[in-house]
């Protein structure tokens, strides 16, 4: 029996968050009861994508199975059904966010899409020639490179925020990069690549009192912390399902009812219109107008099924659960000689980015993946990132509410195995 076998029975040192049943938790997930290559899976892949418990898969099941139809305009039953599931999983969402509406709650297949719409929607229309948008350096690829297509189409100018050795984004450095010119600030709330929390309230405060509209990247954030669009006072918020224990393909953009008023359509086609001729279309009212085509309807059935789960554990004690893991683990990793953990930010989500010496991620990636241990290693479409601190890559292990202090061991005795082979 291997280190990392050994790892999985036992945690010494490590404290269970108390009042968190994680062994209760982790029952509900089929797919953590995989032993792939005959090892116990230790998944802490989360950050790409958490996985799916019982609860979600039945109910897509359920409407796969008794209730699937196309939505809207028709008049049969399972059209009315499926009708009413889709738009209260809309209810679902806004009630998850705390929206002033639940039209503010458009359906995309993702984070990249809900980004995307917003820069042709809002973008295209209201940002031109010697505008300028702000983003920071811990920026995701989805929220660069929009904005990016936007700059090289209508001249505007993208000016970006630094980040310090500890991956925090200096509020100071944002605020002077504020001119008459900056027409919208565009920022992670959480980074994947490093887990730092971004100060993004105090961030979206200092651009209002310009006038200047928000759009903030939460595809990090949702899985991990209890989300108030009213509290955060933001233009735009996006992230998507499969991060928070839902499916591929669905996510949302919100955005304030009066903007989406005034944004242009990202795509035509059924479903966003009231009216078509060879003259002239007259727009749907929103949501509608920004969703074109068949919806994702099962997608955003299983969506609305993980927040309510989320919802039942508690998005505060999942959080306390998932700091607990962070902490242990990087208490574990700064042990170790020859570990260095990228970004240091004092205030994190459960997110732990590390190189070794003379290691490259990748393999250490394969063999922790022949100790059972699942991480993801590359640039993590966060290549800014990875030229701030000068690394091609790095290894993430990510965490989700049930992961276990055991599991950080596995991981911690997985290293300690790829150092011998290459140390």
């Amino acid at each position: 029996m291997n280190m990392s076998q050994t790892a999985l029975k036992s945690a010494p040192g490590a404290q269970a968050t108390p009042h968190f049943d994680v062994e209760r938790i982790r029952a509900d997930f089929p797919i953590l009861k995989l032993k792939p290559g005959g090892k116990p899976l230790v998944y802490l892949d989360n950050a790409a994508s958490s996985q799916m418990p019982q609860q979600v898969i039945d109910r897509l099941v359920r409407y796969q199975t008794s209730q699937h139809s196309n939505i809207h305009r028709a008049v049969h039953t399972l059209s009315e059904i499926a009708t009413a599931e889709y738009e209260e999983a809309r209810r679902k969402l806004a009630r998850f966010i705390n929206a002033r509406e639940e039209r503010e709650v458009i359906f995309t297949s993702g984070t990249t899409d809900a980004i995307n719409l917003a820069m042709h929607g809002y973008g295209r229309k209201f940002i031109g020639a010697g505008d300028e948008i702000i983003l920071t350096t811990l920026e995701h690829h989805a929220n660069i490179v929009p904005w990016q297509m936007l700059a090289e189409e209508k001249g505007v100018k993208i000016r970006v925020v630094p980040i310090d050795d500890a991956g925090e984004v200096s509020i100071g450095d944002y605020e002077k990069l504020f001119n008459e010119h900056t027409k919208l600030v565009g920022v992670a709330h959480v980074s994947n690549a490093l887990g730092s929390v971004v100060p993004v309230k105090q961030m979206i405060a200092f651009a209002h009192a310009r006038g200047v509209p928000v759009l903030v990247d939460g595809a990090q954030a949702a899985p991990h912390m209890k989300l108030d669009m009213q509290d955060l006072d933001c233009d735009f918020y996006a992230f998507s399902g499969h991060k928070l224990c839902g499916p591929t393909g669905i996510g949302i953009l919100y955005a304030k009812a009066a903007l989406l008023e005034r944004m242009q359509p990202f795509k035509g086609g059924g479903d966003m219109i009231l009216s078509v001729s060879f003259e002239k279309t007259t727009y749907n009212v929103i949501p509608q107008k920004f969703e074109a085509g068949t919806p994702p309807i099962a997608a955003a059935i299983g969506l609305g099924a993980a927040v309510d789960y989320l919802s039942a554990i508690g998005l505060d004690a999942i959080a306390a659960h998932e700091h607990a893991l962070l902490d242990y683990a990087t208490e574990q990793l700064l042990r170790m000689p020859g570990v260095h953990i990228i970004g240091t930010a004092r205030e994190k989500a459960a997110v732990l980015s590390f190189k070794l010496d003379g290691v490259h991620p990748h393999d250490i990636g394969t063999l922790l993946n022949q100790d059972g241990v699942a991480v993801r290693t590359g640039h993590h479409c966060a290549q800014p990132v990875m030229q701030r601190y000068g690394v091609p890559a790095t290894s993430r292990a990510s965490f989700a509410f049930y992961n276990t202090m055991a599991e950080v061991d596995a991981l911690v005795a997985g290293i300690r195995n790829v150092q011998k082979v290459f140390c």
